[in-house]
């Protein structure tokens, strides 16, 4: 069972930070216990650390919300991995700090990379066909787009649809159908061209 640890920080001198030359070794024991499975020591491992521990991920993610969450993400951590520390590497704290530092930076990597998966997204391609064709769809009646895409060939209709109907990129249309990108575009292209003489003809 994993223990609850409080969801912010508590404002108090960590063991380890002032002159006592056992504070170090009172660590050691509060996670030699938490690793046998005794919350209490844990609960005071939490309350002696989490100040230093929460700073550290502030520094990093800048936001106290996302640095209290990463913080107890961490000490779940503290309490799945303590039977795991090794003394002879280093002290508890500078092991828990060291942790921390690595979470956070974990986190603000991932919202960069979700940043940048969501800028790729909503960037369209704005290209002067795909322009004309949305001029296309907005300004004609259906029955007349009907009979305009019915002059294509299948495959100039099927991009065309999936581009202009279906709100597809010309990325999306090539993996959609099965072929290179310079095709996608060299079709849509074409269709385009189609129209668009269809519906000159007409106004003629």
């Amino acid at each position: 069972m994993v223990p609850r640890v409080q969801p912010a920080p508590r404002e108090r001198e960590p063991l380890g930070a002032g002159s006592g030359d056992d504070e170090p070794t009172e660590l050691a024991d509060l996670l030699r216990r938490s690793a046998r499975g005794d919350q209490q020591s844990f609960a005071q491992l939490y309350d002696s650390t989490s100040a230093r521990v929460f700073g550290v991920v502030l520094r990093v993610v800048r936001d106290r919300a996302q640095a209290a969450e990463v913080t107890q993400d961490c000490y779940l951590q503290v309490w799945q991995q303590s039977a795991r520390f090794d003394a002879a590497r280093g002290s508890v704290l500078a092991w828990m700090l060291t942790l921390a530092h690595r979470r956070a930076v974990d986190r603000v990597r991932s919202a960069q990379a979700a940043g940048a998966r969501d800028a790729h997204y909503a960037v369209r391609e704005p290209t002067q066909e795909r322009d004309v064709g949305e001029a296309v769809v907005d300004t004609l009646d259906a029955e007349r787009v009907r009979r305009a895409l019915a002059t294509l060939t299948t495959i100039q209709r099927e991009a065309i649809e999936l581009a202009y109907l279906g709100g597809y990129t010309h990325t999306e249309v090539a993996g959609l159908l099965d072929i290179p990108l310079g095709t996608a575009k060299t079709r849509l292209r074409d269709g385009l061209i189609r129209l668009r003489d269809q519906f000159e003809g007409e106004t003629r």
